[in-house]
């Protein structure tokens, strides 16, 4: 957890710089400026430099605009790599910080070893590739191309899926080298990149149980649940009966004032300061948890998610009993379970299980089983074909079962207006959630969700059209391929949502300590009921 020795020594010798007369200070700097007049590249002193000698295997630096985030990437690819790949989500991007960065700034236009159809440049062994992966099927052309140094450009806008793919070729056969993967990039604007804080939640998310410095090393092993768990140290570790090492990461913040080539005139700050402010929170302050941008067809409002995350509490409401399980299956695949228990409008933790924990139907039936309470009714999403069986476990065991299958029609209408019909099952109890996560309903919203990054970006990340009066929810297949995984905590929310008991009381109350108290079960009924009678 500690810096690296290289970091420790700079920083102590920073301080002693600092300290010196003026007169003192300018001789010893003109004599490193001289010492370092045959370097193509080297850090600006501070938070660039602490990245550019930092130990760790993976490195997220950034946070505020103006940094040196992309210089860094390529000062690195020139001076302390052999095999580079630096890539942006978008092609032409990836151009444009080639011709930037390296032949603008390193290489002061010098074009001798650039290839511009490759986006490429080669000096001996040396050579640094630019890429782009703007759709989520483009990370196999990266597959098998070792590079000992691969750098994401703004990687909270890339996908999760995209990054774990393309850095398991980060290693070299030159004995010696050095392999790391370095990422830069500002807080995430969208729902996309809520990944990025997950990963580096030590330092980025303020709830973690054990924050972290900025420049810490911590360690971190994936389980046999394909899970990562942090470790005292690289190990060896014992994984699933092997002996595994662990990759350290960390995180180091930087932001304008640690750039002098654009911070001196103070033009840059000024364009910072007239942004909006969710993309001033971004990137002038570098804010991780400032407010994000909702696409204009987001089914879900980011800031309705947020504030039931909010208020969300550890244990559920006294006397509010469960009303329902929805349950994702993955039954064997390579997705995830998952259980989502829900007490009317509390929601508990949801349960994540491997599918290739749950080959049989009864297993799944069984985790169901050993979580229900009070009779709580379960949905099962049979779409697909992977919860007949888990379906018909249930049923044997004389457990409440309702099957959910988002392709079926609905004759539904939206709540109060009844104006807009839903293209299908899936589309109306999606929407179903988001109107009871609306706060300008009668007396507020009353879901309380727990704080989960990865359920956020889920129930955040479908989009919808709107045709002829009739909604329909962007087809789950779509989305799939648009974020590069199946958001099946939010699946199991909603299908939470759809079925079982409502509570008819105010739900208001037990959130304020007003209600609730005596222990007594407060009176329930059917939420299909109760929507008849909203009719």
């Amino acid at each position: 957890m500690a810096k690296c020795d290289k970091t420790r020594m700079l920083d102590e010798i920073l301080a002693k710089l600092g300290a010196l007369p003026e007169k003192e200070k300018q001789a010893v700097i003109a004599e490193v400026m001289a010492a370092t007049n045959g370097a193509v590249w080297i850090p600006n002193p501070g938070p660039q430099t602490q990245a550019y000698y930092t130990e760790a295997d993976e490195l997220f630096y950034g946070g505020q605009a103006g940094g040196g985030k992309s210089a860094l990437l390529v000062g690195l690819s020139m001076t302390e790599h052999e095999r580079s790949l630096i890539i942006r989500r978008v092609n032409k991007d990836a151009k444009k910080l080639a011709e930037a960065e390296l032949l603008g700034k390193i290489l002061n236009g010098d074009r001798s070893g650039w290839n511009g159809t490759d986006l490429a440049y080669r000096d001996g062994k040396r050579r640094v590739e630019f890429g782009g992966c703007e759709m989520e099927d483009d990370k196999q052309r990266y597959k098998g191309d070792p590079h000992d140094l691969i750098g994401f450009d703004e990687i909270t806008d890339f996908l999760e899926s995209q990054y774990l793919f393309i850095t398991i070729w980060n290693r070299s056969t030159t004995p010696g080298q050095r392999c790391r993967v370095v990422c830069t990039g500002n807080p995430p604007t969208s729902a996309t990149g809520l990944w990025v804080i997950k990963r580096w939640a030590a330092w980025l998310d303020p709830t973690h149980p054990n924050p972290a410095k900025p420049g810490d090393l911590r360690w971190y092993v994936r389980d046999e649940n394909d899970l990562d768990v942090e470790v005292d140290g690289k190990g060896p570790h014992l994984v699933d009966g092997r002996e595994v090492y662990a990759t350290s990461r960390t995180f180091i913040p930087a932001g304008l004032n640690d750039n002098p080539d654009l911070a001196e005139d103070g033009n840059y700050a000024r364009l910072l300061d007239k942004m909006p402010k969710e993309l001033r929170e971004a990137y002038r302050d570098g804010k991780f948890s400032a407010s994000l941008k909702d696409d204009p067809k987001q089914a879900i409002p980011t800031s309705w998610v947020q504030a039931a995350q909010a208020r969300w509490k550890k244990d559920p409401p006294q006397g509010i009993p469960m009303c329902s399980i929805g349950v994702d299956v993955a039954q064997g695949g390579s997705d995830n379970n998952t259980i989502a228990p829900r007490h009317d409008g509390w929601f508990d933790q949801i349960a994540v299980i491997p599918g290739s924990d749950t080959p049989l139907g009864s297993d799944i039936g069984a985790e169901v089983i050993r979580r229900r309470r009070n009779g709580a009714v379960i949905v099962l999403d049979c779409g697909g074909g992977y919860g007949g069986s888990s379906y018909k476990t249930l049923q044997d065991n004389g457990i409440e079962v309702l099957a959910y299958k988002g392709a079926t029609a609905s004759r539904a209408r939206t709540e109060p207006d009844r104006l807009l019909g839903f293209a299908n099952k899936r589309t109306e109890c999606w929407w179903r959630l988001r109107e009871a996560l609306d706060p300008d309903q009668p007396g507020g919203s009353r879901i309380a969700l727990p704080p989960d990054q990865t359920l956020l970006s889920d129930l955040t990340a479908p989009t919808y059209e709107s045709e002829r009066n009739i909604i329909t929810i962007e087809p789950k297949e779509k989305l799939v391929k648009r974020i590069g995984r199946s958001p099946d905590r939010g699946d199991a929310v909603v299908m939470a949502w759809s079925g079982g008991p409502k509570i008819s009381t105010s739900y208001g109350q037990w959130q304020s300590g007003v209600g609730g108290t005596s222990g007594r079960a407060p009176k329930v009924v059917m939420g299909r009921d109760s929507a008849r009678r909203r009719r």
